[in-house]
């Protein structure tokens, strides 16, 4: 046993745990956890400008590479409560980051003392566990079960708030004989993954839904396996997007009232049987139960038990985490394909492929006006950016057109704030995916009010040398909100436009307010302007010159006409679409055919 201050013993049990990397803001109440860290050495720290900004760095960090948990480190008081949308985000998309916040001393907690808030309870909503340590020889233990849970079950965050005179109190700990407590992760059973098959050998037209909870457990390749061998397209769901290749023929496209494929709808509409693998049945990729459950049967598959049957009633329900359940229906599914008792499905799938691949149900995107329609920004992205690049976006039509146009080639290549959506993510949690893993391409998508919340995060990038390109659409409006607004037959108090007296009169950006250049260039990175559609191949070119030589963040701005409205409806079979469809697609997200499925 050694004799250490609760704070070392902290840092000695995260670094155990495999933390190496933090994000935070220091202060009064935290200081004793930073000295600990400053003496110990072996994990990084990356300093935010704002505690929320810092939190999302932490969720980019875990979203970006299997098996990692951002940490995000801040002080007393406000540092605790700017986590809280933080702590909600990653909650809400099951992603585990710890949060770690100082205290005042344990006297003072009920003397309304500077900064001193119950953040323990604010937290509790958002979080799997959370706590304020009120013992110093409990702290190895606390944070030993705050990794526990975070790793067990359903994956999310976890709060631990530590009173400075905890922090600073002498325990003794011994982290030579310190290990793990072993993760907890509910299995499917044999039985229950046959009756499943059973169920979907009675079907004639089945797919499956693939969750972010394929993703989370590390799956999409036994997914895509699966799939494969059964012959069961895929529908993956927007946290899911990327378990399966967009060209996959299997892919059969996304399903929604908002971020999805007209040939996704559709292929949805006209199926049978759905079994849906570590999915929520989230609203807005749902619309109403009676509409998507209408004709149809489902087997639900999912970590948390709760989940099953909180939207609808499935007729067989199992809970499992994903990877344990997709390897024993890919073992069962080897076996009766052995025996030759696994259905036909080509005719089904090549049905569901020729609607991917029909103009029919193929969005526009060429346009030619200037300014730009965000469709045609999106082609162009498709045809600049190759299949290893990681997107990060959060909220807005800006991530909605993106997911209906965009093509995502693997897991973890599109990171999206999903249930939460809180503007102004997208900065920091690209970072954060940067910190995660520094050679991938990384490509952040933004509206102009989604960038403007929280731009001096990119400060950040300049500072600990964190490249990557954001690519900020720019209609100088709250664009959902004002196409929201249109159901009330308003628009009101959604236009951030105005004639910003800095700007030249004959300058294109006059009349779309901040100049975002001057503000990027102030924080230390790059920034380019792009008014037309042949300017976008050569900006991205400049921005991959910039990195390489300066290795900070650049941005490149594209002036959007100010009103396009992007397809979406109220239900699954009631999308509207506002633009002509596609005449050809030389970008469609495809290029099998049906023989691929042999």
């Amino acid at each position: 046993m050694a004799k250490m201050k609760a704070a070392m013993a902290a840092v000695l049990v995260m670094e155990k745990e495999g933390v190496t990397q933090a994000f935070g803001v220091p202060g009064a109440a935290i200081n004793p956890l930073y000295a600990a860290m400053r003496e110990h050495g072996g994990i990084g720290h990356i300093l935010a400008r704002h505690v929320e900004g810092a939190s999302h760095m932490a969720e980019g960090y875990t979203r970006a590479r299997a098996g990692n948990i951002g940490v995000c480190i801040g002080t007393s008081g406000p540092a605790g409560t700017d986590m809280i949308t933080g702590l909600y985000s990653a909650s809400a998309d099951s992603i585990p980051i710890l949060c770690v916040t100082g205290q005042a001393p344990r006297a003072r907690l009920h003397k309304e003392d500077f900064q001193a808030i119950d953040i323990a309870s604010i937290a509790k909503p958002v979080t799997k566990w959370a706590t304020t340590v009120m013992e110093p020889a409990q702290v190895p233990r606390a944070f030993q079960q705050a990794f526990h849970l975070m790793r067990s079950g359903r994956p999310g965050p976890v709060l631990i708030d530590l009173p400075f005179d905890v922090q600073q109190a002498e325990i003794e700990f011994d982290i030579e004989t310190y290990e793990p407590l072993p993760v907890y992760k509910p299995a499917a059973t044999r039985k229950q993954v046959e009756r499943a098959l059973d169920l979907l050998a009675s079907a004639e037209r089945p797919l499956i839904v693939a969750g972010g909870g394929i993703i989370n457990a590390d799956a999409s390749a036994l997914l895509v396996e699966f799939a494969e061998l059964t012959g069961i397209p895929v529908i993956p769901t927007l946290m899911g997007w990327g378990s399966i290749p967009d060209d996959h023929p299997l892919m059969a496209g996304m399903v929604g009232l908002q971020t999805s494929h007209r040939y996704g709808n559709a292929t949805m509409l006209a199926s049978d049987f759905v079994i849906g693998i570590g999915n929520r049945w989230a609203n807005r990729h749902t619309g109403s139960p009676e509409v998507y459950c209408k004709g149809r049967r489902f087997i639900h598959v999912d970590i948390e038990p709760t989940q099953i049957g909180r939207v609808f009633a499935p007729d067989f329900g199992i809970v499992s985490d994903a990877r344990a359940a997709l390897a024993l229906f890919v073992e069962v599914a080897r076996e009766r394909a052995a025996a030759g008792t696994l259905p036909d499905r080509r005719g089904w799938a090549s049905e569901c492929l020729a609607r991917k691949g029909s103009v029919e149900y193929l969005r526009k995107t060429h346009f030619d006006t200037v300014p730009m329609k965000p469709q045609r920004v999106y082609q162009c992205m498709n045809r600049a950016f190759g299949r290893d690049t990681t997107y990060v976006s959060t909220i807005g039509l800006s991530q909605i057109a993106g997911a209906q146009f965009l093509h995502v080639y693997q897991p973890r290549h599109w990171i999206n704030c999903g249930q939460a959506g809180p503007l102004g993510w997208t900065v920091p949690a690209a970072l954060g995916v940067r910190a995660a893993d520094p050679t991938r391409r990384i490509v952040a998508l933004s509206g102009d009010y989604d960038f403007q919340f929280m731009l001096e995060e990119l400060a950040v990038g300049a500072q600990f040398k964190l490249p990557y390109i954001h690519m900020v659409v720019n209609n100088s409006y709250l664009g959902l909100i004002r196409q929201s607004q249109r159901g009330f037959s308003m628009d009101y108090c959604v236009q951030l436009g105005f004639d910003n007296i800095n700007t030249p009169a004959d300058e294109p950006a006059m009349g779309y307010g901040v100049d975002h250049i001057k503000v990027v260039e102030g924080l230390g990175c790059k920034a380019i302007r792009v008014h037309r559609q042949e300017e976008l191949a050569p900006a991205i070119a400049q921005a991959d010159a910039w990195m390489a030589e300066h290795r900070v963040p650049v941005v490149i701005e594209v002036l959007l006409e100010r009103v396009t409205n992007i397809a979406m409806g109220t239900e699954i079979d009631h999308i509207v679409e506002f633009e002509p469809l596609a005449a050809e697609r030389a970008d469609a997200p495809t290029a099998v055919s049906a023989s691929m499925l042999d």
